[in-house]
């Protein structure tokens, strides 16, 4: 991905996590970001195990201080982990991290008798990660169905799917919108700046409660505002977070996770552990996105689709670009990928159709598809400021409205489409089971689509309507 983007993606999520000094890594590759100065560990023996290696490995490295080491916080929880401060956190630059890397290296020697992963880094998990693609939603005209548009399925209390979205929270006025009369949970915080302008990822649960309604309107839809901190949160609290969301109402039929991070491993996060043990030992089905690198290194907790032991429990759904022929630039990708759906270009609810709210545009565009695809992709399209600029400003940014219905792309889209084809084909057949479900719709139902050369399972809801691409000329 381009350098440039990343670098604009994490002074927006800094700015969202004031209090949390981030940086990038590994060694500023951009591949993911994580809280400076402090690790990850299990809590109980292998907390005490690590903090008392990494305090003799630093006392015997002049240029280390170890006194900073010290637990950073509870000793015990439900996600079974703890943070261990290693450094003083304001200390060098973005990409530049000493303490941890030191931490993380002086572990090894144990990780390897242990025979598994004792600490990591504190990541950040988001909804955009490091790489949100290359658009932002724009208003839809209100005479426009939503697309995917509404399946005429009935709704029935007595069988309706029960489906979880952890995201952002609901708009104020969601109910407004027919579509989400199913649909309950925690209000999104904080919609507009003191100047009235939508911030940014507001509206981002809503426009996915909106996609779910639409392919499966026999569900009832809870959307949990876990990650209503512009869509991020660090990895020592997600679990709990995700605790907390079934705690609330209960394991759903379906979970839809449209968020996640890259951590350089194929062996998952410390921090879901956990949780993605009681996953499995239930019988919801967790749909997560891949992510938007357009990468094929694995994504979590996504790629928990992969390992064994959770083949059943989890579907990683990548995106397909509107035409629905073939991935969009921007997904992830890769075997531990188990299906595709329309993620570019969809239309649904952002906001209630009660009080139009304006958000803010740059006007710079991106020239050229940053992944070097050559069609029209979702890269063309404007960026997102976040500030209206002061007058005078000569490059004062655009300002549009919103008023109910917006067309948004992103991997984070084909996820809720896809929990939404398991909700419905639970209907259709009157399947109680959502992860036979799960391997009723991929055998009957998955048509295919090629991702960089290779052929794919792909999943196209009847409602939804292609969108033609269009392709730029050479050398664009």
């Amino acid at each position: 991905m381009a350098p440039q983007r990343f670098h604009e993606q994490f002074d927006q999520i800094q700015r969202s996590m004031p209090d949390v000094p981030l940086a990038m890594g590994p060694d500023d590759s951009a591949e993911f970001m994580y809280e400076k100065g402090v690790v990850l560990v299990r809590d109980g023996e292998e907390a005490r195990i690590v903090e008392d290696t990494v305090r003799a490995h630093f006392t015997a490295a002049p240029d280390l201080d170890q006194e900073q080491i010290r637990r950073a916080g509870p000793q015990t929880n439900r996600s079974g982990i703890t943070r261990i401060r290693v450094g003083d956190p304001g200390e060098g630059g973005r990409g530049t991290d000493r303490a941890v890397a030191h931490a993380l290296r002086s572990v090894r020697e144990h990780e390897s008798r242990a025979g598994h992963r004792m600490v990591a880094r504190n990541h950040v998990v988001h909804i955009a990660v490091n790489a949100c693609p290359g658009d932002e939603p724009v208003p839809a005209p209100l005479s426009e169905p939503p697309n995917p548009a509404a399946a005429g399925t009935p709704h029935d209390p007595d069988t309706a799917v029960g489906v979880l979205v952890v995201d952002t929270g609901l708009m104020h006025d969601y109910r407004s919108c027919g579509l989400l009369a199913h649909t309950g949970g925690d209000a999104q915080l904080q919609e507009c700046d003191d100047r009235g302008v939508l911030q940014q990822y507001v509206g981002h649960g809503t426009f996915i409660a909106g996609l779910v309604a639409a392919v499966a309107p026999n569900t009832d839809i809870t959307v949990r505002g876990s990650l209503n901190d512009a869509g991020a949160v660090l990895e020592s609290e997600f679990g709990e977070k995700l605790f907390e969301a079934v705690d609330a109402s209960g394991w759903p039929d379906v979970l839809s996770l449209s968020a996640g991070t890259s951590n350089g491993r194929t062996d998952g996060l410390l921090g879901v552990e956990n949780f993605m043990r009681e996953l499995r030992g239930q019988r919801t089905l967790l749909v997560a996105a891949a992510g938007n690198n357009a990468s094929a290194a694995p994504f979590w907790p996504a790629a928990y689709a992969d390992l064994p032991g959770w083949e059943d429990s989890v579907l990683s759904v990548g995106a397909l670009r509107s035409d629905g022929e073939s991935g969009a630039c921007f997904t992830n990708h890769g075997p531990w990928v188990k299906v595709y759906a329309p993620g570019e270009r969809l239309t649904s609810a952002l906001t209630g159709f009660e009080t139009p709210v304006p958000y803010v545009y740059q006007h710079s565009t991106y020239d050229a598809c940053r992944y070097g695809f050559s069609y029209g992709c979702t890269c063309q399209h404007p960026r997102h400021s976040g500030v209206l600029s002061d007058e005078g400003d000569a490059a004062k940014p655009d300002q549009v409205m919103f008023e109910g219905y917006a067309q948004w792309s992103g991997t984070s889209f084909a996820t809720p489409v896809t929990a939404g084809l398991v909700a419905a084909h639970m209907t259709a057949h009157k399947e109680t089971d959502p992860r036979a479900a799960r391997r009723q719709l991929l055998a009957a139902d998955a048509e295919f689509a090629e991702v960089r050369g290779a052929q794919v399972p792909a999943l196209r809801p009847p409602t939804w309507r292609p969108v033609p691409v269009v392709r730029l000329g050479p050398g664009l």
